[in-house]
């Protein structure tokens, strides 16, 4: 990089780095680093019972090492405190000249420690816990390593008897760059802990009813399953395009046909559509197919693994969950959660009664409803378009939207009792989608024509209709078992159960517009 693009800290750091390299001293040394202890675990021994970490027989403090990264220094002279921070938390330490240089020699204190240690450094220290006259936990440091000369500051963020002042917290940074919003914001952590805990608590519900898990293709030749606008690449070898999978669903389907009773798949989709505070390019779904159950069993599973998750990830049912950067409510997930259809949902919010309108009809009550309605839309879209916009964020406990109509579903078994619907059901909860489920159609003839109705949609310009699997149909013709499936947003479920308000906090590395750096590179 050249130095023309450095600010003055980077070139300082370099500097630095330099300085090091004349001393002999490797700032990026590859040799093994004893950690014996961390912070959190010193601090919680030593707090609770000093005499664990004193040797019983000598009765002398246990040695203890450590590493992790430089967060704040009080130099006082021959003497400092600084404060490390390791992958568990944070703890003082304590940095003598007297007892880290040898002899007369101080440059390991003068030089190395003083003028050479920059914020953001990860280093190793050895010596013994004490307490300090105001009570804090701290290190007395024998002896230190440089292991990581940090060339990048670090924002800075104040901490005074407890509280946090200058946090960073503007999106732009703490997205594009979560590596530095991890270290700055620690408790960010937390979320990605939780993510785990759930999606592990969800995998273990579903191992022990005996799903499998298995995988699927993320490039498809036919983007199915779902209606989306797909992401198009090119097969070089096979000179033919492909997609990026928008859902997994149709491949879950053929393993039914092919004598699997129940197999389950965390998907990466993609979807190239818009981005905002609950929609992501890039999504992880969990979908899974049981066979001969339907959708009334799936509902009960639904609330039994949820229930169950909740507790795994949270400790209770109930959590506080944001509906925005603003407001949030405590959600309760423990079952029964209640039960309504989309017609019934529809007339409760806006008055009006959908159940016998044709698509001409449905136009007609968009217009009352202020809701746009273009001409690439059919009967399903539109009533979409009226659930969604007066009708979904009205749902604030977990609830489930059965019976939709047909033309909404073109992967859904009819209805056994009521003609123009489908045995479906969406999961709302906070007011958005949370699963979607259905008794599975394995009629290949009606699934044929439920296909060919979408393509004449995507011939009146709807971009989401879906493409006509011929290979699935093929499988279907060799006879799939009653079915029902079910597909959860993982980073919905995650915004739910940590209390984050956009789903670019539950992703590690959410999409974002690439930087000015990156497009001139690209250029280049």
């Amino acid at each position: 990089m050249s130095t023309q693009h450095l600010s003055e800290q980077q070139i300082i750091r370099r500097e630095k780095l330099a300085e090091l390299n004349k001393l002999g001293i490797d700032a990026y040394p590859a040799a093994l680093y004893p950690v014996s202890h961390y912070s959190v675990d010193i601090k919680k021994n030593w707090t609770e019972s000093p005499n664990q970490l004193i040797n019983q027989s000598t009765n002398q403090p246990v040695d203890v090492c450590l590493a992790g990264r430089v967060m704040s220094v009080r130099d006082m002279g021959k003497a400092s405190f600084a404060v490390l921070q390791d992958s568990a938390g944070k703890i003082q330490i304590y940095v003598r000249k007297d007892d880290v240089c040898t002899g007369d020699d101080k440059t390991m204190y003068d030089i190395v420690w003083k003028k050479m240690i920059d914020i953001g450094d990860i280093i190793g220290v050895k010596g013994y816990v004490f307490t300090t006259k105001t009570g804090e936990t701290s290190i007395h440091v024998k002896e230190f390593s440089i292991l990581t000369k940090a060339l990048q500051p670090l924002p800075i963020v104040k901490e005074k008897d407890g509280e946090t002042f200058d946090e960073v917290t503007d999106p732009e940074f703490r997205y594009r760059q979560r590596y530095a919003d991890l270290i700055v914001n620690p408790q960010v952590k937390e979320t990605f802990i939780k993510r785990t805990k759930m999606i592990n608590a969800i995998r273990e519900f579903l191992n022990e009813k005996g799903a499998l898990e298995v995988d699927t293709p993320v490039l498809q030749n036919i983007p199915g399953g779902a209606a989306a606008r797909p992401f198009t690449t090119h097969h070089n070898a096979l000179d033919v395009p492909f997609y990026l999978r928008i859902a997994n669903e149709l491949y879950l389907k053929r393993l039914i046909v092919g004598g699997f009773d129940w197999v389950y798949e965390f998907s990466r989709n993609f979807r190239n559509e818009g981005m905002d505070r609950t929609h992501n390019p890039e999504f992880t779904v969990l979908e899974f197919y049981v066979a001969y159950k339907d959708y009334l069993w799936m509902m009960e599973t639904t609330e039994q693994l949820l229930e169950k998750t909740a507790i795994a990830t949270n400790g209770s049912t109930k959590v506080l969950s944001a509906e925005n950067e603003s407001n949030s409510h405590r959600i309760d997930f423990k079952a029964p959660y209640k039960r309504i259809t989309m017609y019934e949902a529809i007339k409760e919010h806006t008055g009006i009664d959908i159940a016998e309108m044709d698509e001409d009809g449905l136009r007609d009550a968009c217009s009352r409803l202020g809701i746009h309605a273009d001409k690439s839309m059919g009967k399903g879209k539109l009533v979409d378009e009226i659930f969604s916009e007066k009708c979904e964020h009205q749902y604030i406990q977990p609830t489930f939207i059965i019976d939709y109509p047909v033309e909404m579903s073109p992967l859904t078994k009819k209805h056994r009792s009521k003609p123009g619907l489908v045995e479906r059901f969406e999961l709302i909860i906070n007011g958005k989608e949370i699963a979607n489920a259905y008794t599975e159609l394995n009629d290949p003839i009606e699934q044929r024509q439920r296909f060919e109705e979408q393509t004449k949609l995507m011939e009146r310009g709807d971009d989401e209709a879906m493409f006509i699997d011929h290979d699935f149909l093929r499988a279907l013709e060799y006879g799939m078992p009653p079915t029902s499936g079910i597909g959860f947003g993982i980073d919905r479920l995650c915004m739910l159960l940590t209390n984050s308000p956009s789903i670019q906090d539950v992703l590690l590395f959410p999409q974002m517009r690439p930087e000015k750096m990156e497009e001139e590179h690209a250029k280049k």
